[in-house]
């Protein structure tokens, strides 16, 4: 599926550097690099490949670090929700998800979509899991992002051809990449990260919000009328409370952990983020003992956050980000979980793990300058749980 082409020769490691942002849920005090196209990072590494990759790095949520090193994700910018009076109103047919299946702030949204039957309702375009350059006419802008692909033909990233079977194109803007949407919505003022996910408002023209969590919970209860599943509800009233207090240290310990270890450019910082990281896995593995999901007997949008985290652990994370002190499938409860959670109707279905490997290993050539896909370990969620000892 991948065609190396004499990788370095062919484009230069400072060229092959550039990476782009994903959708996010809330963003770190931290000095980070305005994203504005050829501006460089808040750091200018020295001497070799590697250095002069992260030097290159512009336009993207990656290369906003601290002073010491430590990953921040930037917060997302449009805000907006679904209200009758307002300039956003319900309705089906009118809405339209764009998604990339390797993003898992995405990948929430669309297992949302499915869990509450909203396919019907709003329709999802999903890009290609391969980042490409956004502007390849302009040689100062050496950004690479999302982009749209015809599934029927292969699709050319400038370091390698890939398939693109999994894609399904803009069918009302006829966007070529997620970037063309944040320009028409700002009229070219954009100059953040163009991220996944992105809920986009085909009557005018516009993003309605790129923050994943707020995207869940518009599809959560701003579309009932519509829905095959409208008593679904992820954030019950009487759990609001307890659901804050969990996504508090999953997002941040685990969601946002796993980035904070595989983009960290210090030793400390890493070592920071990887102890939080499995400190917060055992805590999830301790809950789990006594409940089936995070917030009890019912399952909710945390469970949602953590099984986006989880279900990519042991095929990427724990090689590509480094988080190798033990693999999800060494958790009893953990791993039990997160093969219900896969089996509970919507979620499974939204998980493309072929696009999840290619992105990862193909669109960050800092950490895999070669673009090479690891086979394994092909974790069976299919098998057998034991979660329903709980009832």
């Amino acid at each position: 599926m991948w065609r190396a082409e004499g990788l370095a020769a062919r484009a230069g490691y400072a060229r092959l550097a550039v990476i782009s942002g994903v959708g996010t849920r809330r963003t770190a005090t931290a000095r980070v690099a305005v994203g504005l196209v050829g501006r460089p990072g808040p750091r200018q590494p020295a001497g070799g490949p590697a250095a002069r990759m992260l030097a290159s790095v512009s336009g993207s949520a990656v290369e906003a670090v601290t002073e010491d090193g430590a990953f921040a994700r930037k917060a997302s910018s449009f805000r907006g929700s679904l209200d009758p009076g307002g300039p956003h109103p319900p309705a089906a047919g009118r809405y339209h998800l764009y998604i990339s299946h390797a993003c898992p702030w995405a990948n929430r949204c669309h297992a949302v979509l499915k869990m509450k039957g909203l396919e019907h309702a709003v329709g999802v375009s999903v890009t290609h899991p391969t980042w490409k350059r956004t502007r390849p006419e302009d040689p100062a802008d050496q950004h690479c992002g999302w982009a749209f692909a015809d599934p029927a033909r292969p699709f050319d990233s400038g370091r390698g051809v890939y398939a693109a079977h999994n894609c399904v194109p803009d069918p009302h803007e006829g966007a070529s990449f997620v970037r063309d949407l944040y320009d028409l919505a700002s009229a070219g003022k954009y100059s953040g990260t163009w991220s996944v996910p992105v809920l986009w408002d085909t009557e005018r023209k516009t993003i309605v919000n790129n923050e994943s969590s707020e995207i869940v919970r518009i599809l959560n209860s701003e579309l009932n009328d519509h829905a095959a599943r409208p008593g679904l509800d992820l954030n019950p009233p009487g759990l609001r409370d307890e659901l804050d207090a969990l996504e508090s240290w999953v997002y941040d310990g685990i969601n946002n952990g796993v980035y904070r270890c595989g983009f960290a450019r210090s030793q400390g910082a890493y070592d920071e983020a990887e102890q939080k990281l499995f400190e917060c896995l055992q805590r999830a593995e301790e809950l789990l003992e006594t409940r089936r999901y995070l917030a009890g007997d019912q399952i909710t949008e945390v469970d949602i956050w953590l099984f986006m985290t989880l279900v990519r652990f042991d095929e990427v994370y724990v090689v590509y980000f480094k988080t190798n002190r033990k693999c999800v499938r060494e958790y009893p409860n953990l791993s039990n979980y997160v093969r219900d959670l896969y089996q509970t109707p919507g979620i499974g279905e939204s998980v493309n793990m072929e696009d999840i490997k290619t992105h990862y290993f193909t669109s960050h050539p800092h950490l895999n300058p070669f673009g090479i896909v690891p086979r394994g370990p092909a974790v069976d969620f299919g098998a057998p749980h034991d979660r329903d000892r709980f009832g």
